[in-house]
């Protein structure tokens, strides 16, 4: 009688797989044919003080007309999206390369955010979001409770 046993990896070694990042090393149509498997998540700061949150993403390459900042039903979501066009004529050869670049990122905000207010400012690589905070409602009336 044999013995169950779970096979880990499939045909390719290990070191196959971790080198080219996929059980299988030639499977290049899914790379192309799946664009959304190449979006990269930049490094995020968040900053709080008692007015405010400031969030700075690293996005180095971009220009201010490639983001895309909203707030949908309390979340934030921040994604760029930029085309490289290189082209090259010669006498006897043209090329033409194509790359795409694209970054996505979204934040569940707390109830406190005044979303009215949001600012975006985009400067050497660096996205800067500031949320505000809606001010902090005091409760001044003072109710003595019982125990009974």
């Amino acid at each position: 009688m044999g013995t169950l046993a779970k096979r880990n990896g499939g045909f390719w070694p290990k070191m196959v797989q971790d080198f080219f990042g996929a059980e299988n090393p030639f499977d290049w149509e899914e790379k192309f044919w799946f664009p959304d498997k190449t979006v990269e998540v930049p490094s995020a700061n968040v900053i709080e003080n008692e007015k405010e949150f400031k969030l700075e993403l690293s996005a180095p390459g971009f220009e201010k007309k490639d983001f895309k900042v909203e707030v949908n039903e309390g979340v934030l979501s921040i994604s760029a999206e930029k085309e490289h066009k290189k082209e090259e004529e010669k006498e006897n050869y043209r090329k033409k390369e194509f790359s795409y670049s694209s970054i996505r990122r979204a934040f569940a905000l707390p109830e406190n955010i005044r979303q009215e207010a949001i600012d975006a400012t985009y400067e050497n690589g660096l996205l800067k979001i500031v949320l505000p905070k809606n001010a902090l409602k005091v409760s001044e009336n003072k109710k003595a409770i019982e125990v009974g």
